[in-house]
């Protein structure tokens, strides 16, 4: 039991529980009794909430979309803050960020089902590494105002951030001296959005924005 006594255990767990905690999901069913899961892309996150809800009410499925935007992000932030506080090493914060993203991913409160991880990963990239993070939601705006679609503008945004990482990486990453936690992130959420990429390929993916 000795192992559940460490403070990097303890946090590792916390950090997947808090994120796999589906806030779109709760939300859509206290107010609307849809389960999202059954619904659009079955996806937990606020891209999905809109869709889904929009089609009974457009007002409410913006408010409903923002909070879970809200919530999912600070899913991200709120563990990693805290252990900033108690001056936790880098590498334990980017490995308490990854698993708050897997947690919303692959949630074990609903069969290990989830979102794409977007929203957490934005929470735990901005405490991580903030300038890159910050001009990746730039970039995401400029996309998502031209092409309209949340998961390609979700994806290149991810990129930019990335890019901007490797460019800007003596104040981004050299906490820890390397990128293959950013490179996890970055292959999780990719991997999420799969479906989303075969949709766009078939020209079926929805417009959102």
């Amino acid at each position: 039991m000795d192992f559940l006594t460490n403070t990097n255990i303890q946090f590792y767990i916390i950090s997947y529980l808090i994120g796999a905690i589906p806030f779109g999901l709760i939300l859509t069913k206290k107010f609307t009794n849809v389960d999202i899961q059954k619904n659009g892309s079955k996806s937990i996150g606020a891209t999905n909430v809109l869709r889904v809800i929009k089609i009974k009410n457009k007002k409410l499925a913006k408010k409903l979309s923002i909070a879970t935007l809200v919530l999912d992000t600070l899913k991200g932030m709120s563990i990693l803050i805290i252990a900033l506080l108690i001056n936790l090493d880098y590498n334990t914060l980017w490995t308490i960020g990854i698993l708050s993203i897997l947690g919303h991913c692959y949630s074990i409160y609903i069969g290990f089902e989830g979102g794409k991880g977007v929203a957490t990963g934005l929470g735990v990239l901005l405490i991580l590494i903030p300038i890159p993070t910050l001009i990746s939601i730039v970039s995401w705006i400029i996309f998502a105002k031209t092409i309209k679609i949340s998961s390609i503008s979700s994806i290149l945004s991810l990129i930019v951030l990335v890019i901007a990482s490797h460019i800007l990486d003596n104040i981004s990453i050299q906490n820890i001296e390397s990128f293959a936690p950013l490179y996890i992130i970055t292959f999780v959420i990719i991997y999420k959005h799969l479906p989303n990429i075969v949709r766009l390929i078939n020209k079926k993916e929805e417009k959102v924005i």
